[in-house]
Protein backbone atom coordinates (compact mmCIF):
# COMPACT_ATOMS: atom_id res chain seq x y z
CA UNK A 1 0.00 0.00 0.00
CA UNK A 2 2.95 2.54 -0.89
CA UNK A 3 1.02 3.43 -3.70
CA UNK A 4 -2.08 6.21 -3.73
CA UNK A 5 -5.46 5.63 -5.07
CA UNK A 6 -7.60 7.27 -6.97
CA UNK A 7 -11.48 6.64 -7.98
CA UNK A 8 -14.66 8.22 -8.26
CA UNK A 9 -16.72 8.04 -5.07
CA UNK A 10 -20.11 9.27 -5.75
CA UNK A 11 -22.79 7.94 -7.77
CA UNK A 12 -22.48 6.84 -11.67
CA UNK A 13 -22.50 10.15 -14.04
CA UNK A 14 -23.70 12.72 -14.77
CA UNK A 15 -24.35 14.35 -11.76
CA UNK A 16 -24.86 17.49 -10.49
CA UNK A 17 -21.96 17.10 -8.23
CA UNK A 18 -19.08 14.63 -8.37
CA UNK A 19 -16.77 13.31 -5.52
CA UNK A 20 -13.46 11.97 -7.05
CA UNK A 21 -10.77 10.82 -3.94
CA UNK A 22 -7.12 10.23 -3.37
CA UNK A 23 -5.99 8.19 -0.77
CA UNK A 24 -2.26 7.41 -0.16
CA UNK A 25 1.58 8.94 0.39
CA UNK A 26 1.03 11.08 -2.73
CA UNK A 27 -1.91 12.47 -2.14
CA UNK A 28 -1.26 15.56 -1.26
CA UNK A 29 1.55 15.91 -3.45
CA UNK A 30 -1.13 14.84 -6.40
CA UNK A 31 -3.66 17.65 -4.67
CA UNK A 32 -0.86 20.14 -5.04
CA UNK A 33 0.60 19.75 -9.31
CA UNK A 34 -3.56 20.05 -9.53
CA UNK A 35 -4.86 23.19 -7.27
CA UNK A 36 -1.70 24.68 -5.96
CA UNK A 37 -1.24 24.72 -1.97
CA UNK A 38 -3.43 21.98 -0.51
CA UNK A 39 -6.03 23.33 2.16
CA UNK A 40 -5.82 23.02 5.88
CA UNK A 41 -7.46 19.81 6.82
CA UNK A 42 -11.06 19.23 6.87
CA UNK A 43 -11.64 23.04 5.76
CA UNK A 44 -13.49 22.34 2.04
CA UNK A 45 -11.58 25.55 -0.37
CA UNK A 46 -12.95 26.57 -4.24
CA UNK A 47 -9.80 25.92 -6.03
CA UNK A 48 -9.55 26.00 -9.54
CA UNK A 49 -8.04 22.28 -11.22
CA UNK A 50 -5.35 22.54 -14.09
CA UNK A 51 -3.85 19.79 -15.93
CA UNK A 52 -0.34 19.96 -14.73
CA UNK A 53 0.65 17.72 -18.21
CA UNK A 54 -0.63 21.33 -20.83
CA UNK A 55 -1.82 23.68 -17.82
CA UNK A 56 -5.55 23.40 -19.25
CA UNK A 57 -8.50 24.24 -17.16
CA UNK A 58 -10.09 21.04 -15.78
CA UNK A 59 -12.76 22.69 -13.26
CA UNK A 60 -13.39 24.48 -10.57
CA UNK A 61 -14.17 22.45 -7.26
CA UNK A 62 -14.45 22.44 -3.90
CA UNK A 63 -11.18 20.51 -2.14
CA UNK A 64 -10.71 18.93 1.11
CA UNK A 65 -8.23 17.95 3.09
CA UNK A 66 -7.76 14.73 5.50
CA UNK A 67 -4.85 13.50 7.43
CA UNK A 68 -3.62 10.46 8.73
CA UNK A 69 -4.20 8.27 10.27
CA UNK A 70 -7.68 10.49 11.20
CA UNK A 71 -8.99 9.70 7.44
CA UNK A 72 -11.65 7.36 6.54
CA UNK A 73 -8.78 5.10 4.87
CA UNK A 74 -6.37 6.04 7.78
CA UNK A 75 -4.14 7.28 5.53
CA UNK A 76 -3.70 11.20 3.60
CA UNK A 77 -6.61 12.06 1.90
CA UNK A 78 -7.62 14.38 -0.97
CA UNK A 79 -11.38 14.96 -2.37
CA UNK A 80 -12.08 16.83 -5.20
CA UNK A 81 -15.83 17.81 -5.60
CA UNK A 82 -16.39 19.10 -9.07
CA UNK A 83 -19.14 19.24 -11.67
CA UNK A 84 -20.54 15.62 -12.88
CA UNK A 85 -19.87 15.25 -15.93
CA UNK A 86 -18.42 12.25 -17.49
CA UNK A 87 -15.63 14.28 -19.14
CA UNK A 88 -14.78 16.44 -16.07
CA UNK A 89 -14.58 13.52 -14.04
CA UNK A 90 -12.81 11.78 -16.72
CA UNK A 91 -10.37 14.72 -17.14
CA UNK A 92 -9.46 15.22 -13.50
CA UNK A 93 -8.70 11.00 -13.36
CA UNK A 94 -6.47 11.14 -15.90
CA UNK A 95 -4.91 14.16 -14.06
CA UNK A 96 -4.17 12.31 -11.31
CA UNK A 97 -2.98 8.98 -12.60
CA UNK A 98 -0.28 11.15 -14.32
CA UNK A 99 1.74 11.95 -11.41
CA UNK A 100 3.87 9.33 -9.95
CA UNK A 101 3.13 6.92 -7.12
CA UNK A 102 -0.90 7.50 -8.37
CA UNK A 103 -2.68 4.63 -9.67
CA UNK A 104 -7.04 3.92 -10.33
CA UNK A 105 -8.36 2.45 -7.26
CA UNK A 106 -9.68 -1.45 -7.49
CA UNK A 107 -12.76 -2.39 -6.43
CA UNK A 108 -13.26 -1.92 -2.65
CA UNK A 109 -9.78 -0.40 -2.05
CA UNK A 110 -10.32 2.43 0.03
CA UNK A 111 -12.17 -0.49 2.30
CA UNK A 112 -10.20 -2.73 2.59
CA UNK A 113 -7.31 0.18 3.28
CA UNK A 114 -9.32 1.14 6.23
CA UNK A 115 -9.28 -2.53 7.32
CA UNK A 116 -5.58 -2.96 7.11
CA UNK A 117 -5.17 0.44 9.01
CA UNK A 118 -7.52 -0.51 11.64
CA UNK A 119 -10.19 1.99 11.34
CA UNK A 120 -12.57 -0.80 10.73
CA UNK A 121 -13.06 -4.40 11.29
CA UNK A 122 -14.34 -7.08 9.34
CA UNK A 123 -17.89 -7.10 10.71
CA UNK A 124 -18.08 -3.31 10.38
CA UNK A 125 -16.36 -3.89 6.66
CA UNK A 126 -19.58 -6.46 5.91
CA UNK A 127 -21.70 -4.25 7.25
CA UNK A 128 -20.60 -1.90 4.84
CA UNK A 129 -21.12 -4.10 1.71
CA UNK A 130 -24.78 -4.46 2.79
CA UNK A 131 -25.95 -1.26 3.15
CA UNK A 132 -24.31 -0.72 -0.11
CA UNK A 133 -26.52 -3.03 -1.42
CA UNK A 134 -29.37 -2.48 0.89
CA UNK A 135 -32.95 -2.11 -1.18
CA UNK A 136 -35.96 -2.07 1.56
CA UNK A 137 -35.48 0.08 5.11
CA UNK A 138 -35.06 -2.68 7.18
CA UNK A 139 -32.21 -4.14 5.04
CA UNK A 140 -30.41 -0.90 5.48
CA UNK A 141 -31.06 -0.30 9.23
CA UNK A 142 -29.65 -3.64 9.77
CA UNK A 143 -26.73 -3.07 7.60
CA UNK A 144 -26.25 0.03 9.22
CA UNK A 145 -26.08 -1.51 12.71
CA UNK A 146 -23.07 -3.85 11.55
CA UNK A 147 -21.32 -0.84 9.58
CA UNK A 148 -21.99 1.38 12.60
CA UNK A 149 -20.00 -1.12 14.87
CA UNK A 150 -22.27 -2.74 17.24
CA UNK A 151 -21.19 -6.06 16.49
CA UNK A 152 -17.56 -4.84 16.44
CA UNK A 153 -18.42 -3.28 19.84
CA UNK A 154 -19.90 -6.65 21.47
CA UNK A 155 -16.74 -9.22 20.29
CA UNK A 156 -14.60 -6.50 21.99
CA UNK A 157 -16.49 -7.04 25.23
CA UNK A 158 -17.18 -10.74 24.41
CA UNK A 159 -13.02 -10.89 24.18
CA UNK A 160 -11.76 -9.09 27.03
CA UNK A 161 -13.98 -11.40 29.11
CA UNK A 162 -12.32 -14.18 27.29
CA UNK A 163 -8.56 -12.70 28.28
CA UNK A 164 -10.10 -12.13 31.58
CA UNK A 165 -11.04 -15.89 32.01
CA UNK A 166 -7.98 -17.03 30.42
CA UNK A 167 -6.02 -15.57 32.57
CA UNK A 168 -7.46 -16.85 35.46
CA UNK A 169 -7.40 -20.82 33.98
CA UNK A 170 -3.40 -20.07 34.10
CA UNK A 171 -3.52 -18.63 37.55
CA UNK A 172 -5.42 -22.01 37.95
CA UNK A 173 -2.80 -24.20 36.05
CA UNK A 174 -0.03 -22.33 39.04
CA UNK A 175 -1.94 -24.11 41.73
CA UNK A 176 -3.23 -27.11 40.63
CA UNK A 177 -1.04 -28.69 42.66
CA UNK A 178 -1.92 -27.05 45.93
CA UNK A 179 -4.46 -28.02 47.94
CA UNK A 180 -8.11 -28.69 47.54
CA UNK A 181 -10.13 -25.81 47.62
CA UNK A 182 -7.25 -23.13 46.38
CA UNK A 183 -8.66 -23.12 43.35
CA UNK A 184 -10.57 -20.66 41.76
CA UNK A 185 -14.90 -21.57 42.20
CA UNK A 186 -16.12 -19.04 40.43
CA UNK A 187 -13.63 -19.79 37.19
CA UNK A 188 -16.36 -22.25 35.60
CA UNK A 189 -19.65 -20.46 36.59
CA UNK A 190 -18.51 -17.47 34.64
CA UNK A 191 -17.34 -19.33 31.54
CA UNK A 192 -21.06 -20.45 31.54
CA UNK A 193 -22.30 -17.26 31.50
CA UNK A 194 -20.31 -16.33 28.97
CA UNK A 195 -21.58 -18.80 26.73
CA UNK A 196 -25.35 -17.61 27.73
CA UNK A 197 -24.35 -14.39 26.68
CA UNK A 198 -23.12 -15.42 23.46
CA UNK A 199 -25.92 -18.45 22.97
CA UNK A 200 -28.42 -15.59 22.42
CA UNK A 201 -26.47 -13.73 19.36
CA UNK A 202 -26.07 -17.72 17.74
CA UNK A 203 -29.76 -18.69 18.07
CA UNK A 204 -31.35 -15.11 16.94
CA UNK A 205 -32.51 -14.65 13.07
CA UNK A 206 -29.42 -14.38 10.18
CA UNK A 207 -29.01 -12.42 7.93
CA UNK A 208 -29.51 -14.20 4.90
CA UNK A 209 -33.19 -13.60 4.49
CA UNK A 210 -32.94 -10.12 5.40
CA UNK A 211 -30.08 -9.51 3.00
CA UNK A 212 -31.57 -11.96 0.15
CA UNK A 213 -34.72 -12.33 0.68
CA UNK A 214 -37.30 -14.86 1.93
CA UNK A 215 -37.39 -17.36 -0.40
CA UNK A 216 -41.16 -18.30 -1.04
CA UNK A 217 -41.45 -21.36 -3.30
CA UNK A 218 -44.79 -21.82 -5.34
CA UNK A 219 -45.30 -25.50 -5.92
CA UNK A 220 -48.32 -27.41 -6.49
CA UNK A 221 -49.77 -29.82 -9.89
CA UNK A 222 -49.16 -28.72 -13.43
CA UNK A 223 -51.99 -25.69 -13.93
CA UNK A 224 -52.69 -25.17 -10.56
CA UNK A 225 -52.17 -21.40 -11.25
CA UNK A 226 -48.79 -21.05 -10.07
CA UNK A 227 -47.16 -18.82 -12.51
CA UNK A 228 -50.65 -16.87 -12.25
CA UNK A 229 -49.93 -16.51 -8.73
CA UNK A 230 -46.66 -15.16 -9.39
CA UNK A 231 -47.34 -12.84 -11.85
CA UNK A 232 -50.34 -11.25 -9.44
CA UNK A 233 -47.64 -11.07 -6.43
CA UNK A 234 -44.92 -9.67 -8.53
CA UNK A 235 -47.81 -7.56 -10.54
CA UNK A 236 -45.85 -8.45 -13.47
CA UNK A 237 -45.51 -10.74 -16.02
CA UNK A 238 -42.84 -12.68 -15.18
CA UNK A 239 -43.59 -16.08 -15.80
CA UNK A 240 -45.14 -17.56 -19.09
CA UNK A 241 -48.87 -18.49 -18.69
CA UNK A 242 -50.42 -21.28 -21.01
CA UNK A 243 -53.36 -23.79 -20.58
CA UNK A 244 -50.38 -26.21 -21.97
CA UNK A 245 -49.13 -28.56 -18.69
CA UNK A 246 -45.48 -28.13 -18.26
CA UNK A 247 -44.88 -25.39 -19.61
CA UNK A 248 -42.53 -24.26 -16.80
CA UNK A 249 -39.98 -26.45 -16.47
CA UNK A 250 -37.00 -24.33 -14.43
CA UNK A 251 -37.05 -22.28 -11.24
CA UNK A 252 -37.72 -18.75 -12.02
CA UNK A 253 -36.97 -16.73 -9.10
CA UNK A 254 -38.69 -13.02 -8.72
CA UNK A 255 -37.41 -10.94 -6.16
CA UNK A 256 -40.13 -8.36 -4.59
CA UNK A 257 -40.81 -6.22 -1.74
CA UNK A 258 -44.37 -6.09 0.42
CA UNK A 259 -44.53 -3.75 3.21
CA UNK A 260 -40.57 -3.78 3.08
CA UNK A 261 -40.16 -7.43 3.51
CA UNK A 262 -37.49 -8.71 0.36
CA UNK A 263 -39.37 -11.93 -0.51
CA UNK A 264 -37.67 -13.64 -3.58
CA UNK A 265 -40.91 -15.90 -5.50
CA UNK A 266 -39.77 -19.30 -6.69
CA UNK A 267 -41.79 -20.50 -9.87
CA UNK A 268 -41.48 -23.62 -10.08
CA UNK A 269 -42.32 -26.74 -12.24
CA UNK A 270 -45.56 -28.84 -11.88
CA UNK A 271 -44.92 -31.96 -9.66
CA UNK A 272 -46.18 -35.06 -11.82
CA UNK A 273 -44.60 -38.21 -13.28
CA UNK A 274 -42.99 -37.17 -16.55
CA UNK A 275 -41.46 -39.20 -19.39
CA UNK A 276 -39.58 -36.08 -20.48
CA UNK A 277 -36.16 -35.84 -19.45
CA UNK A 278 -35.78 -32.18 -19.13
CA UNK A 279 -39.64 -31.37 -17.08
CA UNK A 280 -38.67 -34.53 -15.26
CA UNK A 281 -35.12 -32.58 -14.06
CA UNK A 282 -37.60 -29.20 -13.75
CA UNK A 283 -40.07 -31.33 -11.37
CA UNK A 284 -36.53 -32.67 -9.09
CA UNK A 285 -35.95 -29.18 -8.94
CA UNK A 286 -39.30 -28.49 -7.78
CA UNK A 287 -39.49 -30.90 -5.10
CA UNK A 288 -36.08 -29.83 -3.68
CA UNK A 289 -36.87 -26.20 -3.42
CA UNK A 290 -40.27 -27.00 -2.15
CA UNK A 291 -38.33 -28.38 0.34
CA UNK A 292 -35.61 -25.57 1.30
CA UNK A 293 -37.75 -22.64 0.79
CA UNK A 294 -38.01 -21.06 4.32
CA UNK A 295 -41.96 -20.53 3.02
CA UNK A 296 -44.06 -22.63 0.85
CA UNK A 297 -47.06 -21.56 -1.10
CA UNK A 298 -48.92 -24.83 -1.63
CA UNK A 299 -51.60 -24.92 -4.47
CA UNK A 300 -52.74 -28.84 -4.52
CA UNK A 301 -54.30 -31.11 -2.39
CA UNK A 302 -53.62 -30.37 1.15
CA UNK A 303 -52.91 -33.84 1.84
CA UNK A 304 -50.16 -34.05 -1.01
CA UNK A 305 -48.66 -31.38 0.82
CA UNK A 306 -44.79 -31.56 1.92
CA UNK A 307 -44.86 -32.17 5.99
CA UNK A 308 -42.53 -29.17 6.57
CA UNK A 309 -43.04 -25.55 8.80
CA UNK A 310 -44.25 -22.73 6.77
CA UNK A 311 -46.32 -24.27 4.18
CA UNK A 312 -49.34 -22.13 3.01
CA UNK A 313 -51.94 -23.42 1.78
CA UNK A 314 -53.57 -21.82 -1.02
CA UNK A 315 -57.34 -22.69 -2.80
CA UNK A 316 -56.13 -20.91 -6.20
CA UNK A 317 -58.79 -20.46 -9.43
CA UNK A 318 -61.64 -19.73 -6.83
CA UNK A 319 -63.01 -17.70 -9.39
CA UNK A 320 -63.65 -21.16 -11.37
CA UNK A 321 -64.94 -22.89 -8.01
CA UNK A 322 -61.26 -24.13 -7.01
CA UNK A 323 -60.83 -26.54 -4.10
CA UNK A 324 -62.15 -25.45 -0.42
CA UNK A 325 -58.99 -25.93 1.08
CA UNK A 326 -57.10 -23.32 2.17
CA UNK A 327 -57.05 -19.20 1.84
CA UNK A 328 -59.18 -18.53 -1.64
CA UNK A 329 -57.36 -16.76 -4.44
CA UNK A 330 -58.38 -15.47 -7.27
CA UNK A 331 -55.83 -13.88 -9.84
CA UNK A 332 -58.36 -12.81 -12.02
CA UNK A 333 -61.19 -11.13 -9.58
CA UNK A 334 -57.69 -10.21 -7.15
CA UNK A 335 -60.13 -11.97 -4.38
CA UNK A 336 -57.47 -13.20 -2.04
CA UNK A 337 -54.67 -11.30 -2.64
CA UNK A 338 -54.25 -8.70 -0.21
CA UNK A 339 -54.86 -11.50 2.56
CA UNK A 340 -51.80 -13.43 1.12
CA UNK A 341 -49.50 -10.65 1.09
CA UNK A 342 -50.94 -10.13 4.72
CA UNK A 343 -50.01 -13.58 5.57
CA UNK A 344 -46.61 -13.52 3.68
CA UNK A 345 -45.55 -9.98 5.78
CA UNK A 346 -46.19 -12.09 9.09
CA UNK A 347 -44.79 -15.12 8.47
CA UNK A 348 -41.37 -13.15 7.20
CA UNK A 349 -41.14 -10.66 10.20
CA UNK A 350 -41.31 -13.71 12.26
CA UNK A 351 -38.21 -14.72 10.62
CA UNK A 352 -35.99 -11.70 10.14
CA UNK A 353 -34.55 -9.82 12.84
CA UNK A 354 -36.17 -6.92 13.59
CA UNK A 355 -35.20 -3.35 12.39
CA UNK A 356 -32.34 -2.72 15.34
CA UNK A 357 -31.58 -6.32 15.68
CA UNK A 358 -28.42 -7.48 15.38
CA UNK A 359 -27.60 -10.31 12.82
CA UNK A 360 -25.25 -12.44 11.98
CA UNK A 361 -24.24 -13.92 8.46
CA UNK A 362 -23.51 -17.60 8.14
CA UNK A 363 -19.66 -17.08 8.76
CA UNK A 364 -19.93 -14.95 12.19
CA UNK A 365 -22.76 -17.61 13.17
CA UNK A 366 -20.63 -20.03 12.48
CA UNK A 367 -17.74 -19.01 14.29
CA UNK A 368 -19.46 -17.65 16.90
CA UNK A 369 -20.87 -21.22 17.58
CA UNK A 370 -17.75 -22.18 17.55
CA UNK A 371 -17.00 -20.21 20.12
CA UNK A 372 -20.02 -20.26 22.60
CA UNK A 373 -19.49 -25.15 22.30
CA UNK A 374 -15.46 -24.23 23.20
CA UNK A 375 -17.11 -22.49 26.16
CA UNK A 376 -19.59 -24.77 26.89
CA UNK A 377 -17.26 -27.67 27.07
CA UNK A 378 -15.14 -25.25 29.13
CA UNK A 379 -17.73 -25.03 32.00
CA UNK A 380 -17.99 -28.96 31.96
CA UNK A 381 -14.09 -29.66 33.00
CA UNK A 382 -12.05 -29.75 35.90
CA UNK A 383 -8.44 -29.78 34.68
CA UNK A 384 -7.49 -26.03 34.10
CA UNK A 385 -5.57 -26.89 31.03
CA UNK A 386 -7.87 -28.39 29.25
CA UNK A 387 -10.41 -25.28 30.19
CA UNK A 388 -7.36 -22.90 29.19
CA UNK A 389 -7.29 -24.52 25.97
CA UNK A 390 -11.34 -24.50 25.18
CA UNK A 391 -10.85 -20.86 25.99
CA UNK A 392 -8.59 -19.99 23.26
CA UNK A 393 -10.32 -21.78 20.92
CA UNK A 394 -13.35 -19.54 22.01
CA UNK A 395 -10.75 -16.57 22.02
CA UNK A 396 -9.56 -17.47 18.32
CA UNK A 397 -13.44 -17.39 17.04
CA UNK A 398 -13.95 -14.38 18.23
CA UNK A 399 -10.78 -13.01 16.32
CA UNK A 400 -11.16 -14.58 13.17
CA UNK A 401 -15.36 -12.83 13.45
CA UNK A 402 -13.75 -9.78 13.89
CA UNK A 403 -10.52 -9.94 11.14
CA UNK A 404 -7.67 -10.37 13.60
CA UNK A 405 -7.21 -13.43 12.56
CA UNK A 406 -7.53 -16.16 9.92
CA UNK A 407 -9.25 -14.06 7.01
CA UNK A 408 -7.10 -13.59 4.00
CA UNK A 409 -9.15 -16.08 1.95
CA UNK A 410 -12.45 -14.08 2.30
CA UNK A 411 -10.99 -10.63 1.95
CA UNK A 412 -10.88 -10.90 -2.32
CA UNK A 413 -14.40 -11.66 -2.17
CA UNK A 414 -15.80 -9.34 0.16
CA UNK A 415 -14.04 -6.49 -1.22
CA UNK A 416 -14.93 -7.43 -4.62
CA UNK A 417 -18.83 -6.63 -4.03
CA UNK A 418 -17.58 -2.81 -3.48
CA UNK A 419 -17.22 -0.55 -6.46
CA UNK A 420 -13.96 1.37 -7.21
CA UNK A 421 -14.58 4.43 -5.02
CA UNK A 422 -15.84 2.43 -2.01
Amino acid sequence: MNDTIVALSSGRPPAAIAVVRTSGPDAFAAAEALVGPVPAARKAVLRRLTDPRDGALIDEALVVRFDAPNSATGEDIVEYQCHGGRATIDALINALISQAGVRQAEAGEFTRRALANGRIDLTEAEGLADLLAAETELQRRSAMARAGGELRRRLDGWRDRLLELSARAEVAIDYADEEEGSGDAQLRPDIRLLGGDMSQLVDSPRIEPLRDGIRVAVAGPPNAGKSSLVNMLAQSEKAIVTHIPGTTRDLIEVPIAIDGIPFVLVDTAGLRESDDVVETIGIERARGEAERAELLLWLGEARQAPDRPGVIQISAKTDLGGSAEGLPVSVVTGQGGAQLKRELVERGRQLLPTADELALDRRQHDLLAEGQSALSRAADLDDPVLIAEELRVARLAIDRISGRAGVEDLLDALFARFCLGK
